[in-house]
């Protein structure tokens, strides 16, 4: 199963699943791609430390949505790399219909939350300020409702009396490096 990631920030998802892959625990499944859409992200410095292509994409007119000329650039770009899987992690926009329809089914995202709880930005932070006893982390099928598409599996995490929001941070941040790649070896084999 061809892979490719589209991440904007650092890319501790998308090294986990690149450390899985290169642990030989992705299933069949292999990285063939990394974009990122922010020329200076921590995620397009692992393409060379993983020896997996990784490139910047203009994904101009729009600063919170793919649409338009760079819908245009970021379909061309992934198509061309035949993927099976196309993986959201930590990607910053809003992908739209042109994007979903070119990529039909094949395209998951990777939310900070247990969906449907406190979907959009900040699922950590909204479910620390909602005083919750258990979040955790989502991965789902994209569709045009953000964080809205079909559940493929979560992983809980217990909010303990002593958390502060970076030590919870820090807990769903590790569960999100186990559940993403785990999701991606499974939906290689066909599960």
């Amino acid at each position: 199963m061809r892979v490719v990631i589209i991440g904007s920030g650092r890319g501790s998802n998308a090294e986990a699943i690149l450390a899985a892959q290169q642990a030989g625990k992705l299933g069949r499944a292999q990285v063939v791609r990394i974009f990122s859409d922010r020329a200076d992200a921590g995620i397009l410095a692992l393409g060379p430390r993983f020896g997996v292509p990784a490139e910047y994409l203009d994904p101009a007119p729009f600063k919170t949505k793919l649409e338009g000329e760079g819908e245009a650039r970021y379909i061309a770009a992934v198509q061309a790399c035949a993927p099976d899987l196309v993986v959201l992690a930590g990607f910053m926009r809003v992908v739209k219909p042109g994007f979903l329809n070119a990529f039909a089914g094949k395209i998951i995202n990777l939310h900070p939350s247990l969906l449907p709880s406190f979907p959009g930005l900040d699922g950590i932070g909204q479910a620390w300020r909602r005083g919750v006893k258990i979040t955790g982390c989502t991965v789902h099928r994209v569709t045009l409702e953000v964080d809205g598409g079909p559940i493929l599996d979560q992983q809980a995490v217990r909010v303990e009396p002593g958390d502060t929001l970076d030590s919870l941070a820090a807990k769903v941040h590790a569960a999100e490096h186990a559940l993403l790649p785990a999701v991606i070896a499974r939906l290689s084999e066909g599960a």
